[in-house]
């Protein structure tokens, strides 16, 4: 399975809805003049979701492991630059994580 397909199938199981590739746009996040998060961000049209017809998705990887992430828009999510922060807010409201 492609990277693209990887994603479109994490968009199936997070959020219940097929979805099409449209573009991939560079993200970078900073925060007080640290680099929060710097890589790419898959944008989707999504079919059968009463809220939106759009997700934006990656693959992050920490160490050895790949986390997919798939983010849909829904407001405060606007954009794959919001989508970014969105995760990261919520990474840090999580805190550490064990494993």
């Amino acid at each position: 399975m492609d990277y693209l397909e990887e994603l479109k199938d994490a968009i199936r199981r997070l959020h219940g809805v097929e979805s099409e590739y449209v573009e991939t746009v560079p993200v970078v996040e900073e925060f007080e003049g640290r680099t929060m998060w710097d890589g790419e961000v898959s944008v989707f049209k999504v079919t059968g979701h009463p809220q939106t017809d759009t997700a934006y998705a990656w693959a992050d990887r920490s160490g050895d492991k790949k986390r997919y992430v798939a983010v849909l828009k829904i407001a405060p999510v606007e954009s794959p630059e919001t989508a970014v922060k969105a995760v990261i807010i919520a990474s840090i409201k999580r805190g550490p994580q064990s494993g």
